[in-house]
């Protein structure tokens, strides 16, 4: 490499797994008959990722209401923030100005951010609409609504890129593979994941091998673009760049994307790190996310995009995935809905308005070290923005340590009966 050396980008970067899941019947196993789950040290330019990890995300460059520094007290140990939002506002460039996403949020820890090809996908097609039926939750009334709304899907995308109009205001702008990580190396995350087209389980076999062969393409040119732009900033701390696994519940696709994208290299590199993304069946993500990372490198990290759920963590961790983000905790904490490890309830409920106990007696976070039931249940229905501040420190908090106690039970060999005594208490309390 010319203008920035290996040893240089390798001290940025690198996966090591430290231990592995106790081999057991129900766990899936790769070739070699090794447990796919495991716990690792994912290495970036501001800090190391100990793995399984949950991401909290904040869309705009914060989590909505908890200041930085908080999200660190309740121990997130990275931040994600969307390149499509950002790039709206307040644009990439200004944010690159500032000296990159974690520094314009005062966040010194690693960051990622996502390409922006769900948000362009589902928020692009018109000024407060959606693309088609598939993403905007309505299910289509029969088979010729579904290929209709493929047909719509294909009249913005096309083999250079998206075509899209904000959601703000109804301008026009196309995302590409080159668009986008030229956004994603303004923004300065650690890591960054390639431009990809987003399909969903509607959609027919035809059009998802299709659209999969034109986000391996994309894939190509993210990489490309990628190291061009390293190779230009020799300066500038390493940014990993992460290819997207698509493929929906089709295994040949799944297992041809991991395969194609595992193999693809640019400038003698391949990708630091895999995405495993698109449309998943919640009863069949253990299996789609193992057919995948039985694939894939064991020396690279795997980010499962949008889970939040205990039992998705159980069956994903299980599967092989290192890390996740999902916006959940922090959106349903402005709804009131309150994740306890006896399940989840909501603080607005009449059972709250005397109860002086903390949402969750076992919690650690600073939401229950100070506040009550009742007071939180008053904010929310005196409609007082401390109210969802208070409820979102203690959901990532909890979403956060769920996966940190994981962790620690796969490294001192305690999984099983954790996840037994996790799982039995989340799902099998009544709900408060």
């Amino acid at each position: 490499m010319d203008r920035i050396s290996r040893s240089q980008i390798d001290s940025q970067r690198g996966f090591v797994v430290q231990q592995r899941l106790e081999a057991r019947s129900n766990i899936a196993v790769n070739a070699a008959g090794r447990p796919l789950g495991r716990a690792g040290v994912l290495t970036t330019a501001h800090g190391v990722i100990r793995t399984p990890a949950f991401i909290p995300v904040g869309t705009l460059a914060t989590v909505k209401g908890v200041l930085p520094e908080q999200m660190a007290e309740l121990g997130a140990q990275a931040l994600l923030a969307n390149a499509y939002h950002l790039y709206l506002q307040p644009g990439d460039e200004l944010v690159a100005q500032a000296g990159g996403v974690g520094a314009f949020m005062n966040w010194p820890g690693p960051t990622f951010t996502d390409s922006g090809g769900f948000q362009v996908l589902s928020l692009g097609s018109g000024y407060k609409k959606v693309l088609s039926e598939e993403f905007s939750g309505r299910e289509p009334t029969s088979e010729e609504a579904a290929f209709e709304a493929v047909r719509r899907n294909r009249a913005v995308v096309d083999e250079d890129g998206v075509v899209f109009r904000s959601h703000r205001d109804g301008s026009r702008h196309r995302f590409n593979p080159e668009v986008s990580l030229s956004i994603q190396h303004n923004l300065g995350a650690d890591i960054m994941f390639a431009f990809d087209e987003l399909t969903s389980l509607r959609h027919p076999r035809s059009y998802q091998e299709e659209s999969l062969e034109r986000t391996h393409r994309w894939a190509q040119r993210s990489l490309d673009q990628h190291w061009r732009l390293t190779l230009e900033q020799p300066e500038k701390p390493y940014q990993q760049l992460f290819g997207v696994l698509q493929g929906a519940q089709y295994e040949d696709l799944r297992r041809h994307a991991a395969r194609t994208l595992a193999a693809m290299t640019s400038h003698g590199e391949g990708f630091d790190g895999f995405g495993l993304g698109g449309a998943l069946e919640k009863e069949n993500l253990g299996r789609i996310v193992g057919w995948m990372t039985s694939e894939l490198p064991e020396d690279k990290p795997r980010h499962l995009l949008g889970i939040s759920e205990p039992d998705d963590f159980f069956r994903a961790i299980e599967a092989g995935a290192d890390t996740f983000d999902c916006v959940n905790p922090s959106r349903v904490a402005r709804n009131a809905a309150i994740y306890t490890r006896d399940g989840r309830f909501n603080v607005t409920n009449a059972s709250c308005r005397t109860d002086f106990s903390p949402l969750d007696s076992t919690c650690g976070c600073y939401t229950c070290a100070h506040y009550t039931r009742a007071y939180i249940r008053h904010l929310f229905k005196a409609h007082e923005m401390l109210g969802p501040i208070l409820a979102t420190i203690h959901n990532e908090y909890f979403t956060v340590n769920l996966v940190e106690r994981i962790r620690k039970s796969i490294l001192d060999g305690t999984y099983a009966e954790f996840k037994e005594d996790t799982l039995g208490r989340f799902y099998g309390a009544r709900t408060q």
